[in-house]
């Protein structure tokens, strides 16, 4: 007969819950596998899945009761981590529907939206768009193979118990949310650029001929240029989108790399 002493069964919990707990709040956060899409029930197996794969590879677990204060305090702290980098993943997969919210609004689109069960908001359907494209583009480049290979290596990088970590890392993942506003202007610059053209265009023939109606003739015009420009910039949002991808990862990398140096 079997039998499992309490020290045994409390190593194999702890060996299990704890790289779980830090996976589960990279699932809740992450764009990808935090999808109000996705079950519930998926992310709990798939998060399960993970955490019994990485068990037998991770570094030795801290001698902490799990049923204590400190052991509290490491679930905490592992949820806090696995958010941190979901978040990362996010603000970079956002930075698309910052571009749809511009270039909607140059083309006379900010009437268009409807409910996004994802975010709890109204999104512009151009956003939308941009979003599901980037999702599947992330899907085509591996990059859910990649978070999660880096997620297995920052076991090592922030091993489970360590306690201590340099504020400038969540220093650092603050200031990475300005990729939203960067990188989504520079994504839409050239057609907003040119809408703005048609505009000028339009309030000159407006002061020039009163007598025409250049609203009945405005939005159409500003909707018809601006679908042709989408058409040439989908042509090449590959090459911005890889980039994109990885500033995304590098940065990931680099936060885990930041928070540490106090590990010593």
């Amino acid at each position: 007969m079997v039998e499992v002493t309490f020290t045994q069964l409390q190593g194999w919990l702890i060996a299990f819950l704890w790289p779980f707990t830090r996976i589960t709040g990279l699932m809740l956060t992450s764009p990808l596998w935090g999808h109000s899409s996705v079950p519930r029930q998926a992310k709990l197996a798939l998060a399960g899945a993970l955490a019994v794969v990485m068990a037998p590879v991770l570094p030795p677990m801290p001698p902490v009761p799990l049923v204590s204060w400190a052991g509290l305090g490491i679930l905490v702290e592992q949820l806090l981590i696995g958010a941190a980098m979901g978040l990362v993943m996010r603000v970079t997969l956002v930075v698309v529907q910052a571009t749809g919210e511009f270039i909607g609004l140059q083309m006379g689109l900010a009437f268009a939206t409807f409910f996004d069960p994802s975010s709890g908001t109204n999104m512009m359907v151009l956003s939308r768009v941009f979003y599901m494209i980037t999702l599947l583009m992330f899907l085509a480049f591996n990059g859910h193979l990649v978070v999660i290979e880096i997620l297995a290596a920052s076991f090592r990088t922030l091993p489970i118990g360590l306690g201590r970590y340099d504020p400038a890392g969540f220093e650092m993942l603050a200031r990475y949310g300005s990729t939203i506003f960067t990188s989504g202007m520079l994504l839409a610059l050239p057609l907003m650029a040119a809408l703005m053209i048609v505009s000028l265009s339009l309030g000159i023939l407006n002061r020039a001929a009163p007598q025409l109606t250049v609203f009945n003739i405005g939005f159409p015009t500003s909707l018809t240029v601006g679908l042709i420009l989408m058409m040439v910039l989908m042509t090449d949002i590959d090459r911005f989108l890889e980039r994109l991808f990885s500033q995304g990862l590098a940065f990931l990398q680099n936060l885990l790399d930041t928070l540490a140096p106090l590990a010593g």
